[in-house]
């Protein structure tokens, strides 16, 4: 065991014990028995599938599918949980300095749900309705996890604590470390544990089947590969439910340059095939992390506050101070080295001005240019200009006043950093990465998708039946409070569950067409078999390179039309290879990867459809993306370097006031607008009058 990290003595404040740091970054999980294998199986083509039955299906158990699992049982819903890898997701995985739960404020006087919903749908492409939906609710969603134990700090008088985040200018976060949503799925795992729900892990939906009653598709079930299934060469089992969730998060295995943990592909491919329609795909996140090939993490937070030094590193070992080309003076570069923490997520208007979003420019050239980049806690940065050196005493007031109240006017990053987050050391010492003693290399990587599958505020998709929650589904709007995302899903978990409480009080008793959900299985069998027997066709592995390549060189952080144009028709070339000539693998154990690529190239094709389609209408910079053209409006100054390339296209305002619609029709993708409601209007229902109807609803 290591020994405790000791916090430098500021009024008395002692070290924090190790056995506390273990517990909030070596976070233990529960043991889970998965369910019994079902004796139930259909005969296909000469081959056993197994079934299994449940009322509501749940694909994912990260924070937000537990969450909709353990609100599901408790209102007597028999549910089922499938997941590909239990604690493997990015929930589970993912995090950063203090990972944030964006939540309603309860310090002091209180908050205002209205302006918080208006900052959630500040940049477009949101309804205020979902919005409003997630301010109210988050309050029963932090007090649900409290109450299963989730260790939210608070003051003596019950308030939680807060601080800023990102797009957030009320200061609503808050967070038990790095590992805030592990902690959540541990809590919510313990839950559904004490409650018994059935848990059916090493399994992964492949095909969503459907049924038409009366004109209209609804779900029955999910063909799904359980690794651990052997009455049949591929694993193939069929999962029957009258409704499903999708909680698969995003499709983090997108880009090659990704902090999402490995294997995450999400469901958006699954819910493409199935007919659903997604939304808002143009929309991610894109920040500086520790690169996937070692451990994936943001560097938000104190791990930029404490203004460490920044440099770069040559193929001859030579060690550059690259920002000083971008910044005019030491105090403006180490400044805005600070507001990367709370101002994380590349933005193209923080480019302007020598904003912080500089810094991430000036990164990603770096790492274009073949340099490898790292951040230094042992020294303090170095200068911009001769005769300036780094000085405490010489911030911008906002900086200054933040470590003021911190206490940490500390003399190295590493002192300032054990001061504000000893969590944070700890955490990259469990990864084999001791702060105190080595650099820390860094880049630009896609950490989150805003959009996704489409859903209305009671997360019900296009498909009867079928609902999305968490990073899968598309509710996020264009850009959004660091931590909100962890929010939407626990307060999504729940109103998902109610829905389908409630929908189950006016349906008659559930009977499949048999018919049709074998003539489906049929046809993955065949598709399974293809992929075996196929000679000709490319490799999961090959199309996983040319997929990731495209989308981190041509649909990162800067674009432009003719190179997403390029892209798009790249992909749509891969797309048609894949269906005209398959995919193979080697063996029938490896036909989840066939079917995953397959998926994640439609949805590749669906993001950089949207993507042209957004700047062939005159889409501008906005989010994760700076659209640049010779014609652009606006361009970011540097110091000593030419900046005109980067010139982009601003946003034009009515492009907040819609969501772009993206499904799958005929041979590729069809995109469409769709207008959102942006009014803060809120009726006000009074006690009388509403509860009867609430009473009925409810049953």
């Amino acid at each position: 065991m290591t020994t405790d990290i000791e916090t430098p003595a500021s009024n008395g404040i002692a070290s924090i014990p190790q056995e506390i740091l273990d517990r909030l970054t070596r976070v233990d999980m529960p043991a889970v028995r998965g369910i019994d294998a079902s004796d139930t199986c259909l005969d296909i083509d000469g081959l056993s599938i197994p079934v299994y039955r449940c009322e509501a299906l749940v694909l994912g158990s990260g924070a937000a599918g537990m969450r909709a699992t353990v609100e599901l049982h408790r209102r007597s819903v028999d549910v089922l949980v499938a997941r590909t890898g239990l604690f493997a997701g990015t929930s589970a995985c993912s995090g950063s300095d203090k990972q944030t739960l964006y939540t309603a404020s309860t310090d002091y006087k209180g908050d205002n749900f209205i302006k918080y919903a208006q900052s959630l749908c500040a940049g477009g492409a949101m309804d205020f309705s979902t919005a409003y939906v997630e301010a109210v609710g988050s309050n029963d969603a932090v007090g649900g996890l409290q109450f299963m134990g989730l260790p939210l700090p608070h003051d003596d008088q019950g308030a939680i604590l807060r601080y800023q985040t990102d797009h957030d200018e009320a200061g609503r976060a808050t967070s038990c470390g790095p590992r805030t949503s592990k902690l959540m799925v541990k809590v919510l795992f313990e839950e559904a544990l004490t409650l018994g729900v059935r848990i059916l892990p090493s399994t992964s939906g492949i095909r969503i089947v459907k049924e038409s009653v009366d004109g209209e598709e609804r779900v029955c079930g999910v063909v799904a590969l359980h690794r651990e299934e052997s009455r049949n060469a591929y694993g193939l089992i069929f999962i029957q439910c009258e409704d499903l969730i999708i909680a698969t998060g995003g499709p983090g295995e997108l880009y090659r340059d990704s902090v999402y943990p490995h294997h995450c592909h999400g469901g958006l491919g699954l819910a493409l095939e199935a007919g659903i329609e997604l939304c808002n795909v143009t929309e991610s996140q894109f920040g500086i992390g520790t690169p996937r090939t070692t451990f994936p993490w943001n560097l938000s937070g104190t791990y930029v506050q404490v203004m460490p030094r920044v440099y770069s590193v040559d193929a001859d070992g030579n060690e550059i101070n690259f920002l000083k080309r971008y910044y005019r003076s030491t105090r403006e570069m180490v400044s805005n080295t600070f507001r990367k923490g709370y101002q994380w997520p590349f933005h193209s208007t923080r480019m302007l001005d020598y904003g912080s979003s500089l810094f991430d420019l000036a990164v990603f050239l770096e790492c274009q240019a073949g340099r490898k980049v790292y951040l230094d806690f042992l020294r303090n940065p170095e200068p911009v200009n001769e005769g300036e050196c780094f000085s405490l005493d010489d911030l911008d007031p906002d900086v200054r006043a933040y470590l003021e109240n911190n206490e940490a006017l500390y003399d190295l990053p590493i002192d300032r950093l054990r001061r504000m987050n000893p969590l944070a050391i700890e955490l990259y010492r469990m990864h084999g990465t001791d702060l105190c003693q080595e650099p820390l290399e860094f880049a630009m990587n896609n950490q989150h998708m805003n959009g996704g599958i489409l859903i209305n505020d009671w997360g019900q998709t296009s498909l009867q039946g079928c609902y999305a929650i968490g990073e899968a589904a598309g509710s996020h709007g264009v850009t959004r409070p660091g931590g909100a995302a962890l929010n939407s899903g626990q307060v999504f978990g729940k109103r998902v569950a109610v829905a389908i409480k409630r929908s189950r009080l006016h349906k008659g008793a559930f009977a499949p067409d048999q018919d049709c959900i074998t003539q489906q299985i049929q046809q993955t069998l065949q598709d399974a078999s293809a992929f075996v027997t196929n000679d000709g066709g490319r490799t999961p592995k090959d199309v996983k390179t040319e997929v990731q390549a495209r989308m981190s060189d041509s649909a990162g952080i800067i674009c432009t039309q003719e190179e997403v144009a390029a892209a798009l028709s790249e992909a749509q070339q891969l797309r048609r290879d894949a269906e005209a000539n398959g995919l193979k693998v080697s063996s029938a154990s490896l036909v989840g990867q066939a079917f995953r690529w397959r998926h994640m190239v439609w949805v590749s094709e669906a993001v950089l459809t949207a993507l042209d389609y957004y700047i062939q209408n005159g889409g501008g910079s906005r989010g994760a993306r700076a659209i640049c053209a010779s014609d652009g409006t606006r361009c970011p100054d540097a110091s000593h370097e030419d900046l005109t390339r980067f010139r982009f296209v601003e946003e034009q305002a009515k492009d907040r006031e819609e969501k772009l619609i993206v499904s799958r029709e005929g041979d590729g993708i069809s995109v469409h607008a769709l207008p959102v409601d942006l009014k803060p209007e809120v009726k006000r229902e009074f006690f009388e009058k509403g509860w009867g109807p609430y009473l009925i609803k409810e049953g």
